[in-house]
């Protein structure tokens, strides 16, 4: 297993069939977000021998019954029952003829063995491997098909593609057949009504990728939801990072909440909404010491900010701005939620909460900068280190500059703070010319979609957007931007190319850009968005016309660069007129 923890155990059933379990976890070096993978493998050829391998340290002292072509490893070739360890496993010989093949079969479950039978048995009987490839492959072009581009490269439409089939893998269903699946931080083994999914890496995937589900794949997603309110029953806590039932507790801040909240606001309401309001709630009250989401938050909720080394044990692995940046998008996307219910108290309560960022604003650095316990800005500063992922005081995985622009809630506070809209827009395009937008992680991936919130400066965002794309994002082995993060860099692609993005997670709205392609049709679920069908066109005279100079939505005129969800989804045609050069 590709993890940091070993151990696994394999019994033999018959001459043609294996079960056994494999220990995974330690992900991100939790050593207690552990668990185990079931499986029972079948082949379908009898074999001419067949037994157990396990690898061993180099022989030194007493014999032991070595293969001359195994190297480090043991054969056993008498021994036929029960087998253990760190690095074990199953061999078959086979005396074949030319042309003949065994088809391997193999099921897992991560509730049990007889589980992993289950599930072999009920997705693969009685279908070859050829069959169950083709149903595979339509399964995906099914998939991959709710979303269908014309124009552009076939280098574009491969990116475009991979990015969405890169977006579809993670959240994924940890269910059996039956429905069990193992219950959130617990031994207890539940039965679920629908999917069950797991692998919500929701640090990552909360600021695009379940807004790409809620669109084209709203059933999912509302599964997805299901889950994490599900989650939060069984342990008391909504997922932070959860990890097929464990929580790694992995990044920072509370990133159940905006997509839970962006879900609700955009119309997706079959769930739960007062044990996930319930939830959210508690996460962002409870005081520290009881409070698993937020172990800082006394200060936060005292003075408005985390001041450094109140959590870290030492100021090198603080990662106090990082977390508050998080909380307030949280708090944000609460106070959106409890006005939606009608608490309009909470609403004011949590709005306010979310414009603490400006505590960390520093005139003489132009950045957030950390705060010392003495309610002081560290000095010396440099909001330049970080760059490659050495650690800096406040920041978690970049710099500060990485950080600066991260108030997606509050741009235009954010602008009044640093000067107004001319030092912001100045400062926010150095980042870009300087080499201070990082691609790769998370904080400033919506950066160039900022420029839009300020009129008269739109095309900026099409321009970089653009470039951003055609560097960061190819067919070549590094065709994108470091770790993929469980579909979020690819999703901000497939955004990016459909020529919308949502930049604020939780609130119903997307900032437009100039798309790549010349037609991009989208098929909506008409259970949840009446439309049926959303279709973008794009009009140019040629393939390097990126800014936009006409818009019209359900043939009206567009003058505006963000619009709501219900307008995209209820416009039915969204066109561009492109031209080569800025208006």
């Amino acid at each position: 297993g590709l993890t940091n923890e070993s151990g696994a155990w394999v019994r033999r059933v018959s001459d043609t069939e294996v079960e056994g379990m494999k220990l995974l976890g330690t992900f991100c070096y939790n050593p207690q977000a552990v668990f185990p993978v079931y499986f029972v493998m079948r082949v379908s050829k009898r074999p001419a021998a067949t037994g157990f391998w396990k690898k061993q340290p180099p022989k030194q002292g007493v014999e032991a019954e070595w293969d001359k072509d195994a190297g480090n490893y043991k054969l056993y070739t008498q021994y036929g029952k029960d087998i253990a360890g760190d690095d074990v496993g199953v061999w078959f010989s086979y005396d074949m003829q030319p042309g003949e093949q065994v088809e391997v079969r193999m099921g897992v479950s991560f509730v049990s063995a007889e589980n992993a039978r289950l599930n072999l048995e009920a997705e693969q009987q009685g279908r070859s491997f050829d069959d169950i490839r083709a149903a595979a492959r339509r399964t995906w072009n099914d998939d991959l098909g709710r979303i269908r581009v014309e124009g552009g490269t076939e280098a574009q439409k491969k990116v475009f593609y991979t990015g969405l089939y890169h977006a579809l893998i993670h959240p994924n269903v940890l269910s059996d057949v039956n429905g069990e699946y193992p219950a959130m931080e617990s031994a207890e083994i539940r039965t679920a009504e629908g999917n069950r999914y797991t692998v919500f890496s929701l640090w990552d995937t909360y600021r695009n990728l379940h807004q790409l589900l809620t669109l084209v794949y709203p059933e999912r997603q509302l599964e997805m939801v299901r889950s994490m309110v599900g989650m939060y029953r069984e342990w008391g806590w909504l997922p932070k990072w959860e990890l097929y039932g464990r929580e790694t507790f992995t990044m920072e801040g509370d990133p159940s909440i905006p997509v839970i909240v962006d879900t609700w606001m955009k119309g997706l309401r079959d769930f739960d909404v007062d044990a996930a309001y319930e939830a959210m709630r508690k996460s962002a009250t409870t005081p520290g010491a009881r409070n698993r989401m937020r172990p800082d938050i006394d200060p936060y909720i005292e003075k408005g900010y985390v001041p450094l080394g109140f959590y870290a044990r030492d100021l090198s692995g603080d990662n106090s701005v990082s977390h508050a940046l998080e909380y307030y998008i949280a708090d944000h996307a609460l106070s959106l939620l409890a006005d939606s219910l009608g608490k309009k108290d909470d609403a004011a309560l949590f709005r306010a909460r979310s414009l603490g960022y400006k505590n960390y604003y520093s005139t003489e650095s132009g950045t957030f900068r950390p705060i010392t316990r003495e309610g002081k800005f560290l000095t010396p500063f440099d909001p330049r280190q970080g760059e490659n992922f050495e650690p800096v005081p406040g920041f978690h995985e970049g710099s500060a500059w990485n950080y600066t622009f991260y108030v997606p809630h509050d741009v235009a506070g954010l602008a009044r703070l640093m000067g107004g809209r001319r030092r912001f827009i100045d400062k926010l395009q150095m980042v870009f010319d300087q080499g201070l937008y990082d691609p790769a992680n998370e904080p400033d991936i919506a950066y160039p979609y900022l420029f839009s919130y300020f009129r008269g400066e739109e095309w900026r965002t099409q321009r970089e957007v653009r470039r951003l794309l055609d560097r960061y994002f190819t067919t070549a082995p590094d065709g994108i931007p470091g770790n993929d993060d469980t579909g979020t860099m690819s999703a901000w692609a497939v955004f990016s190319m459909m020529g919308f993005y949502p930049d604020c997670p939780g609130e119903p709205y997307y900032t437009l850009t100039s798309p790549v392609f010349d037609k991009v049709t989208v098929t909506l679920d008409p259970k949840y968005y009446p439309a049926g069908e959303l279709v973008i066109e794009t009009e140019r005279s040629g393939a390097g016309d990126v800014y936009i100079g006409s818009m019209t939505l359900g043939g009206r005129p567009l003058k505006k660069y963000r619009i709501s969800h219900g307008e995209l989804v209820g416009g039915g045609r969204l066109v561009f007129g492109l031209q080569p050069e800025r208006k």
